[in-house]
């Protein structure tokens, strides 16, 4: 049996456990929450409908493939809460280490280049990061919104969090960034934020 190609298997079977990384953001209309293989998915399709709205050239199929493996790391460092500020002043470290364990398990070109493309989407400084954070940004706000609050409402998060955790969508993209701001007043006014 070819090594590489083996490799190449226990990685694919290993990462069926993104399906069991539970976030706490729920499904539209459904008391369910997402896993990170459905948010994964779900960010990655926004990007190919979205993409026209960024306000620099990007490369689709790396911005894609930033998309889908930005969150491999949580199967060994698990889904931190993005409004958690206890649990996310340790997260940069679980998270460097998780990616060495689970890009390791490739072989060492396939491997440097998930692990190279991780950390670009970390670093937020290349037009396809900055826009591929912006989808991962405005995905849960989509379901947030769309839920009524959601985990907005559930941890009573203080709109000028929301707005801090959203901004990267203003780096990106003017028009979508309108968007988030109509979005974000609307849902204060509805009362989905509470007010600071």
């Amino acid at each position: 049996m070819d090594e590489k190609l083996i490799k190449d298997i226990n990685f694919i079977v290993e990462i069926d456990k993104m399906k069991s990384i539970y976030r706490r953001t729920e499904v539209i209309n459904e008391k369910k929450r997402e896993d990170d293989a459905q948010h994964s998915w779900h960010i990655a399709i926004m990007a190919m409908v979205l993409h026209e709205y960024c306000d620099e050239e990007i490369d689709l199929l790396k911005t894609i493939k930033m998309l889908l493996i930005h969150d491999l790391v949580e199967i060994y460092a698990g889904d931190t809460f993005c409004y958690d500020k206890i649990a996310n002043g340790d997260k940069k470290d679980r998270e460097k280490i998780a990616a060495e364990k689970i890009f390791g398990l490739l072989e060492e070109d396939k491997g440097e280049e998930f692990k190279a493309l991780w950390e670009e989407f970390e670093a937020m400084e290349t037009p396809e990061a900055r826009f591929s954070a912006s989808m991962d940004r405005l995905q849960p706000m989509l379901n947030n919104y769309n839920n009524g609050g959601g985990t907005w409402k559930e941890y009573s998060v203080p709109k000028e969090d929301i707005y801090k955790r959203i901004e990267p969508v203003k780096y990106s993209s003017k028009k979508l960034w309108e968007f988030v701001l109509y979005m974000l007043e609307d849902a204060q006014k509805k009362g989905y934020i509470i007010k600071d």
